[in-house]
């Protein structure tokens, strides 16, 4: 029996850890939270960080894996990159997931290749940034090199916010950096969604319309994805040309990808970020539901070195989407009222990560997740009206 070391075990990936045993595989999990949900669903937990190589690698060695998977989490994306290329098990090149992970090395390496870049600086001193700060175009966006879900990131037009923001973002730093890049002016949605490359050709993906708090909390992080994306095929044809160069030019193999991408209103593509990993928030879920496609089973298969050659692009079949459950106010939850109509019509699964009475955060960053639903809808204009709007359908009382 093959073993797969799947690392992580949190709520939204529990998926990929059910879906290894429904595969018939022998199923490791690791991270450094015993009770994490996704552990009770493997053959074994051990308790080792996911962003910790080292340790990572020695525990694939002593266990004598067949392949290793990251789902759902930028941190563990090298790890699971590093430990493959070292056992020599199926993966993607180490030395590309890095720059893919790293903010500033990516963002290096698209100005070096002529991609569309916004002008971008990484710093580990605050002096230095506070030199160079006058040759920045406001407004810049400061963020940490290495964090995830919106961790640490802020946006400013003073020169006098330019220390706290700095020191925000090193607090979600592990390599305490962070960049400043000049703020680009999108145009329409951002575009979300996940995609899969066999052997470097990028075969599946499945664009979508990124939804973010339009009034008050922090304006980076996405409530939810909705797809499919309302933008035109030219442009989901130009996007999927700009990956691909990407993907040629870092000698990308097989495996899936999470999308955040920017275009402006000269049609320029921005490659904001490259996951090199399944997309959080079940995304890769709600894909199954709009196309068919189990990427997570996908992903499984390409960790242990199946063959995924007939995988092919498949269109969106309807309305679909992901929504954030969040609160506004950090304090203890006194109640999540949902719409009857939005229960009746529109939601077709949820996991809530919380309780009545427990302290939640404000939705700052992605830990301020209370819960995740997937949604249907009957048309395009119901679907981004309620997902731009959804404080109309879901009220959460935190006090």
């Amino acid at each position: 029996m093959n073993k797969v070391l799947l690392l992580g075990g949190s709520h939204l990936q529990v998926p990929s850890v059910k879906k290894a045993k429904e595969l018939g595989y022998y199923t490791i999990t690791c991270d450094y939270l015993p009770n994490n949900p996704g552990h009770k669903f493997a053959d074994e937990y051990h308790n080792v960080s996911t962003t910790d190589k080292e340790a990572v690698l020695k525990l694939a060695k002593k266990l004598k894996i067949d392949g290793i998977v990251c789902y759902a989490s930028d941190p563990a994306a090298p790890t699971a990159a590093y430990v493959a290329e070292k056992m020599g098990l199926p993966g993607q090149p180490y030395k590309s997931v890095e720059i893919l992970s790293d903010k500033e090395l990516f963002r290096n390496f698209l100005t070096e290749n002529n991609f569309n870049v916004p002008r971008t600086k990484g710093y580990s001193s605050i002096e230095q940034a506070k030199k160079e700060f006058k040759e920045f175009k406001l407004p810049v966006m400061v963020k940490p090199v290495d964090s995830s879900g919106s961790k640490g990131v802020t946006k400013i037009s003073k020169y006098e916010k330019l220390e706290k923001s700095i020191e925000y973002a090193l607090s979600f730093s592990r390599v305490k950096r962070f960049i400043i890049e000049e703020f680009i002016e999108k145009d329409g949605y951002q575009i979300a969604g996940d995609g899969f490359s066999v052997n470097g050709k990028l075969v599946f993906r499945c664009f979508a319309n990124d939804h973010f708090i339009l009034n008050n909390g922090n304006l980076f992080v996405p409530t939810g994805a909705s797809f499919p994306s309302n933008k035109p095929l030219k442009i989901h044809n130009k996007v999927h040309n700009e990956i691909q160069r990407l993907f040629t030019l870092l000698n990308m193999k097989t495996g899936a990808y999470n999308f955040d991408i920017m275009l402006d209103k000269n049609e320029n593509v921005f490659l904001m970020e490259i996951g090199a990993r399944n997309g959080g928030n079940l995304i890769p879920q709600v894909i199954e539901y709009a196309t068919g496609v189990d990427i997570v089973e996908y992903t499984i298969q390409a960790a242990i070195g199946k063959d995924c050659s007939n995988l092919k692009m498949v269109p969106t079949k309807g309305f679909w989407a992901y929504y954030a459950v969040h609160s506004k106010e950090t304090g203890n939850l006194k109640a999540i009222n949902i719409n009857e109509e939005l229960k009746k019509n529109n939601i077709v699964e949820q996991i809530m990560m919380c309780n009545i009475g427990d302290n939640v955060n404000s939705y700052i960053d992605s830990t301020g997740t209370l819960g995740i639903m997937i949604l249907k809808f009957s048309s395009m204009d119901e679907m981004l009206y309620k997902m731009d709007n959804m404080d109309k359908f879901i009220q959460v009382i935190a006090e």
